[in-house]
């Protein structure tokens, strides 16, 4: 039945169901084309569920990655409190490094019985001189390209670590025996593996980042599957025209319409799944960043999968039904003669004005120093801002169009062409709208950010430094600190070296309020030269440094450095009232230091070994500062080979933060590169619905070339027809994406660093639009040929 307004009465289930049923009929049996556009559609909607899978994967990864590197961290890893030494205990040091930007870790061990526990992944703890590495680093060892990091790890292969001891495949770890570690060097006395810790919150600044990522990457999936379920789109509904012909209304049209989809969506499931699986079998050999995983990792999370199996298909549903009720549908025909209703600005604009206004509330909300921010919020406003760019795009696109009319012929065939159906031109645009706004507020936001993790290991005020790196020994120990000295002099790269030994010492007895404490430096007369202005030195001299000017540091000096004064060598000291002492000489020279090549000022006490072995100091830490020539390749590895051959203990770092900077970098190239796959793949749906929109008006072409119009004249207005969408979708993704990386930056309280983070991703859009056009010319000549007049 239906009502006098000319639509059925609301169908029971079964009528539904019935008309779903008919539309996956219709798609299985409507031959060749049908077949085409299904497979096409599948496709498209595979490829943003692969996405997606994968996205549902990183909560078992990170959980399984976590729980792996928990399992080997030892039982005191957080207290670094040594066990009572038993059949169970070892000794364990880490030496860890880094060889050109990667991380190796490793491990010496030395096992005090018969029954100490192996780590994760090995079967018994390696022999002193033998080494247990993982795939990854062997592979690296044996190349031409480790050939330094050879020199420095000189240990005899014994075996692998299995991936039970492995965060990744591509981790570089090894252990190695040792029968020389000792407390009184560094090294920690443990009894067993397997340390939880506590979990430390993420810097806000990087939950905003990932909130960020998330939003930018799922929404233009999500986009894309509503896109692809209408490939083919005009040639489905002159198809479903016909329909009218049994005796349907509109709405089971449009049943039959989504059944047709529903069958696309599950086959896009499917196609998504068989991509998944494959991509999850390669996941060890892909790293991106220097992250890898292994497939038994990589597997969706139950709740995520579950949603996605739901909500592809309806998704698919919904974009059916909204897209085919702005179509009148007749029999035999798809009636668009009328002119459309005018689209209206007003409601459009709900979305991004909520997601601006949730992150303007949020404004200066995070700083580095406060762990309890939300990213929840930071999440939905700029899901609402890029959403509401979909909704902005066709009104842009409209009002555009609408103001256009003067031109040459190839231009007003393009114009009337948007100005009749703009919505078919800007359906498969408003992905690449969402993702190139998406990638340049996460340009923006990274560039904002990156100042502040340059300066992670020091201080963004301190003065020019003149080293490099920096090298610490974590006791104090003379012919350690001469023997790393003298081998840093001979490394090939190094152009400087300065090397002290450094602990606090205390003025004795009980305290009166806050300790007086100051720093004591020894070093030879050549290196304290290098730190203050000395009036004379020879080895047994020491002096009491101040610098230049009046500093806060100056009353600790004078509280505790008193000529012929005792001071405490150890004021930690557990169990008495003071360490060791150590008398002033009562006539020690007072001087001014000067800034040392790590740009810091040494104040407290000065002192030759002559004055003060560095033996006695329970606490000190001896400290190398290494500048290198940066003309010389491989420098920074060369000092790290010498410290290593110094002492396993020495812990390398560099000043200039390289690692860093390297890091930021990738991941600003990772966001151009995906920025500009995403374009592909959305470039490569526009292809389609362009060729589609072709064959759809194969007769009309035919009719104006048979009247005489130029082939060149139809190829230039399909380039217009394809490039004024995109010229103003990417103006609209840029405004967009330099609007919510402004918003996100006031969020976290950061200067704009650059406006010009949309310049390469306008280009790519260029060269999309271009790509397109060109592939659309073959199969545009061949549809200007006479038969296209035929009819049936």
């Amino acid at each position: 039945m239906t009502s006098r307004h000319g639509h059925s009465a609301v169908p029971r289930p079964h009528a539904r169901l019935r008309d779903l049923a008919f539309g996956v009929r219709l798609a299985c049996a409507g031959g060749r084309e049908g077949w085409t556009r299904t497979l096409l559609t599948a496709v498209g909607v595979g490829l943003g569920v692969l996405l997606m899978l994968c996205a549902a994967s990183v909560p078992s990864l990170l959980d399984a990655r976590t729980a792996r590197e928990q399992a080997r961290q030892p039982a005191n890893a957080s207290s670094e409190v040594n066990v009572s030494r038993s059949a169970h205990s070892f000794l364990r040091l880490d030496t860890s490094t880094v060889f050109r930007g990667d991380t190796v870790t490793g491990e010496l061990i030395q096992p005090d019985g018969d029954r100490t526990p192996p780590p994760p992944g090995l079967r018994k703890a390696p022999a002193p001189g033998e080494m247990i590495v993982s795939p990854a680093l062997r592979d690296l060892l044996h190349s031409d390209a480790g050939a330094l990091l050879r020199d420095r790890i000189g240990y005899r292969d014994a075996g692998t670590v299995a991936q039970a001891g492995l965060v990744q495949p591509g981790e570089l770890l090894y252990y190695a025996g040792s029968s020389s570690l000792s407390t009184d060097r560094g090294a920690i006395r443990s009894d067993a593996y397997g340390h939880a810790g506590a979990e430390q919150p993420l810097n806000p600044m990087l939950l905003v980042l990932i909130a960020l990522v998330c939003v930018v990457l799922l929404v233009p999936v999500v986009i894309f599957i509503a896109t692809a379920v209408r490939f083919g789109g005009e040639r489905q509904d002159r198809r479903l025209a016909t329909l009218r012909l049994l005796g349907m209304d509109a709405r089971a049209v449009r049943r039959v319409a989504s059944g047709e989809s529903l069958l696309a969506a599950a086959g896009g499931l499917a196609v998504g799944a068989v991509l998944f699986s494959v991509v999850r079998m390669y996941a060890g050999g892909l790293q991106l960043w220097g992250v890898s995983a292994f497939p038994s990792d990589v597997v969706p999370a139950p709740a995520l999968a579950a949603a996605i199996v739901l909500a592809v298909p309806a998704a698919a549903v919904f974009a059916t039904q909204i897209a085919l009720r702005s179509v009148t549908m007749e029999p035999l025909s798809v009636v668009r003669l009328a002119k459309p209703r005018t689209r209206r600005l007003g409601w459009r604009l709900v979305l991004p004005v909520l997601g601006a206004g949730l992150l303007l509330a949020m404004q200066h909300a995070v700083s580095p120093e406060d762990a309890s921010v939300s990213p929840i919020p930071v999440a939905v406003g700029a899901a609402c801002i890029l959403i509401g760019l979909t909704g902005l795009l066709p009104w842009l696109v409209e009002v555009v169009v609408n103001r256009l009319h003067a031109g040459p012929v190839s231009w007003q065939l393009a114009i009337r062409r948007l100005q009749l159906e703009s919505g078919f031109a800007t359906r498969p645009l408003t992905g690449v709208t969402v993702a190139v706004a998406g990638a340049i507020a996460l340009q923006m936001t990274l560039g904002g950010m990156q100042e502040d993790f340059r300066h992670l290991s020091g201080s963004a005020g301190s003065p020019v430094r003149h080293a490099d790196m920096t090298l610490l020994l974590p006791f104090g120990s003379q012919q350690t600190a001469q023997r790393l000295t003298s081998g840093l002099e001979h490394t090939k790269g190094v152009t400087g070296v300065l090397g002290v030994t450094e602990t606090y010492i205390g003025k004795p007895g009980p305290a009166d309020g806050m300790p007086a404490l100051t720093t004591l430096t020894v070093a030879d007369c050549a290196t304290l030269r290098k730190l203050a202005t000395l009036p004379s030195c020879r080895n047994g001299d020491s002096f009491v440094a101040r610098a230049p000017g009046h500093r806060p540091e100056d009353q600790q000096v004078t509280a505790t450095a008193v000529p012929g004064e005792q001071v405490d060598l150890d004021p930690g000291h557990a169990g008495s009232e003071h360490g060791p002492l150590w008398r002033l000489p009562a006539s020690i020279p007072q001087v001014t230091s000067h800034l040392d090549p790590m740009g810091e000022y040494h104040h407290g006490v000065l002192a030759t070994p002559g004055a003060l072995n560095p033996t006695r100091l329970p606490q000190a830490s001896t400290t190398v500062s290494v500048t290198t020539d940066s003309r010389v390749a491989d420098a920074v590895e060369y000092v790290r080979n010498t410290a290593a051959q110094a002492s396993p203990s020495v812990m390398v770092s560099t000043l200039m933060k390289a690692t860093r900077d390297k890091q930021y970098t990738s991941v600003k190239t990772g966001i151009l590169v995906g920025g500009a796959a995403t374009l592909a793949v959305i470039a490569a749906s526009m292809l389609v619905s362009q060729i589609e929109q072709l064959r759809a008006r194969r007769r009309m072409l035919s009719m104006l070339v048979a009247f005489g119009t130029r082939r060149r004249t139809l190829a230039l207005s399909v380039l217009w027809q394809t490039a004024i969408p995109v010229v103003l979708g990417t103006a609209l993704a840029t405004a967009g994406g330099l609007a919510l990386g402004a918003l996100i930056l006031r969020v976290v309280a950061k200067p704009v660093q650059q406006w010009s983070a949309f310049a390469p991703l306008a280009a790519t859009g260029a060269l999309a639009v271009l790509g397109i056009t060109l592939c659309t010319m073959p199969p545009l000549f061949r549809l200007m040929r006479p038969d296209g007049l035929q009819s049936e």
